[in-house]
């Protein structure tokens, strides 16, 4: 062993050698067992006739079945006992030794089976060996040494008996012979460098492969670590932006001097900026967590669209863009909320990014579809940045990174949600002509719509009352209790279930809660949902319960709760949904 080389390289050898043994022991029985029928048929034919020895041709014949049936037995073992790589050098062994007897048995044949005076019989031998060895040529080429075993003791005595012997042309065939004996191994050689070639390419491309491999786990492993790190980064980072929501909240409830609402505006203004951010940040780590669910229903276009263009009617204006739509009778089957996202989105960058013009919203038939269609007289796009508009945070023309001209998270949102919804999406600019993006849609029919629902009576002025508030953080405490008292709610606060409990048992909260908000992840592993089911245990099943998480793959806590929000929440979008579930319980 050479002990420069290292453990790649003996693996490289051991592999390599060990791939040549098993072509040897996959493709040798059919071959071996068909060379031992052409000796044995010979043997037959010329004892038959006289040409030869009966007793020679019995141990001739006997020699050769026993060792045919001995590689049969030596193959069979090997696919039984499948050797590692490392073991290749004994089966090898075995193999060439019995491979060498069966070659060796041709010396005494070839002077039992050849005439010193019979140029025919002569040739006929000398046809039959040369079948043998040109027949093992495809296969005992893989590993010369076996070759070599086989070729040598069949062919050699043919050319030392031609060469002593007076028959005619007995010098010619002697020749050929020698000529034979020469060329058919120096062809092993190429033909098994070539297939030593290809095992040694396969092996560097199984090496590539498994290189790739092992880099891929690396990079989800990796990935996977980001992730766990980003949750637990994205939860800290949500806590401190709750309470500042609540904050500025509960500020701008207050009345305040002129300078001071100003500040109070700016900082609200901030807020509402990175409330802005954490949502577009939300929507697309829940899509890439792959826990949004497509809920696919029938349902008329004309009237989404109305409403979106009203949405945008405002920001077009001020910017002087026409926003209209075309008037449209097709129904489609998709995900309502989903779908409107998607177009908002669409609708959005059209406005945002045409200056003079306008945008035109509409659909149309297509085959068995519905395109829904978004066209603006905008900037474009040119065609080497067309797919680096769906990449995030990628925007054509905000190098500066202004937040009045969005994140850069639109588009990378709705190329996510459209395979969820069944759509497909199609995409055309010219820079300077403007652009359309083409929403393809499964059609409906407009009798599977479902019937129309009455509306609901109004609901009348707020209800306000008892809210208890479970939350680990101070500051969140601190700022919902200022927050819901500005509002007129009797609130208590607690920083964990069993906290919550012992004042609910003194009768700190004079009754029984109208509302339990509830925080997803508490101190001491305590969940959110296991929270919710304690108290309102203690509470009553009915008290309504919001969940407020940080986590963005939450969906329901466990069916603990009515209604989950995710941090950091406006605190417009607070009182609405308080106002909905304390409206909700009976009074």
């Amino acid at each position: 062993m050479d002990p420069s080389s290292g453990p790649d390289d003996i693996a490289r050898r051991d592999w390599i050698r060990a791939e040549q043994v098993r072509a040897l022991y996959r493709g040798s029985p059919v071959g071996v067992t068909l060379g031992g029928v052409a000796a044995v048929t010979l043997a037959v034919f010329l004892a038959r006739d006289g040409r030869m020895a009966t007793d020679a041709a019995a141990i001739f014949c006997g020699l050769t079945v026993v060792l045919v049936a001995a590689l049969h037995v030596l193959c069979a073992a090997f696919r039984r006992r499948q050797p590692p790589d490392a073991a290749w050098r004994p089966w090898a062994f075995a193999f060439t030794a019995v491979i060498a007897l069966q070659g060796a048995t041709w010396i005494p044949g070839a002077a039992w089976m050849t005439s010193p005076t019979d140029v025919a019989q002569t040739l006929v031998v000398l046809l039959v060996s040369g079948m043998v060895v040109l027949g093992a040529l495809p296969v005992f080429s893989a590993y010369l040494p076996a070759y070599l075993a086989l070729a040598i003791p069949v062919v050699t005595p043919q050319v030392v008996l031609g060469l002593s012997r007076t028959y005619p042309f007995h010098e010619v065939l002697s020749v050929l012979t020698l000529t034979f004996l020469v060329a058919a191994p120096a062809l092993a050689v190429v033909l098994g460098r070539q297939f030593r070639s290809g095992l040694e390419l396969r092996f560097d491309n199984m090496r590539l492969i498994e290189d790739l491999r092992l880099q891929r786990e690396r990079a989800d492993q990796a990935n996977l670590a980001k992730s766990r790190f980003l949750a637990a980064a994205s939860h800290d980072l949500r806590q401190p932006a709750h309470a500042l929501g609540l904050f500025a909240g509960a500020l701008a409830e207050l009345r305040l001097s002129p300078p001071a609402r100003r500040l109070a505006d700016h900082i609200t203004g901030s807020v509402r900026a990175l409330d802005t951010l954490f949502a577009v940040l939300l929507d697309v780590s829940k899509l890439d967590a792959g826990v949004v669910e497509a809920r696919r229903e029938v349902l008329r276009l004309d009237p989404l669209l109305a409403r979106l263009v009203t949405d945008y009617a405002e920001q077009a204006a001020a910017k002087g863009v026409a926003l209209r739509r075309a008037r449209t009778s097709l129904v489609v089957v998709s995900d309502p909320v989903l779908l409107e996202q998607v177009l908002r989105n669409l609708i959005s960058n059209a406005v945002k990014y045409t200056d003079a013009g306008g945008v035109v919203v509409g659909a149309r038939r297509r085959g068995g579809r519905a395109a829904v269609e978004v066209w603006d007289t905008g900037r474009g796009v040119a065609p080497d940045q067309a797919e680096a508009i769906f990449e995030e945070f990628y925007q054509v023309d905000n190098p500066e990174r202004d937040r009045d001209k969005g994140l850069g998270l639109g588009l990378a949102i709705v190329r996510r949600i459209t395979p969820l919804i069944g759509a497909d999406l199609d995409f055309a600019s010219a820079p300077g002509r403007g652009s359309v993006f083409r929403l393809l849609l499964p059609r409906g029919a407009p009798e599977d719509l479902p019937a129309p629902v009455a509306a609901a009576p109004a609901a009348g002025a707020l209800r306000t009352g008892f809210i208890v508030v479970v939350d680990d953080e101070d500051a969140i405490r601190r700022a919902m209790a200022a927050l819901l008292a500005r509002w007129g709610h009797r609130v208590l606060t607690a920083g964990s279930t069993d906290e919550a409990l012992a004042h609910l048992g003194r009768g700190d909260g004079q009754g029984v809660p109208d509302l339990i908000i509830c925080d997803d992840r508490l101190r001491g592993g305590e969940t959110g949902a296991g929270a919710l089911r304690r108290l309102r245990a203690a509470c009553g099943a009915d008290t309504p319960a919001l969940l407020v998480t940080g986590d963005a793959t939450a969906a329901g806590g466990e069916g603990s709760a009515d209604l989950v929000l995710h941090k950091p929440v406006p605190h417009a979008v607070l009182r609405a949904a308080i106002g909905q579930l304390m409206r909700d319980r009976p009074a």
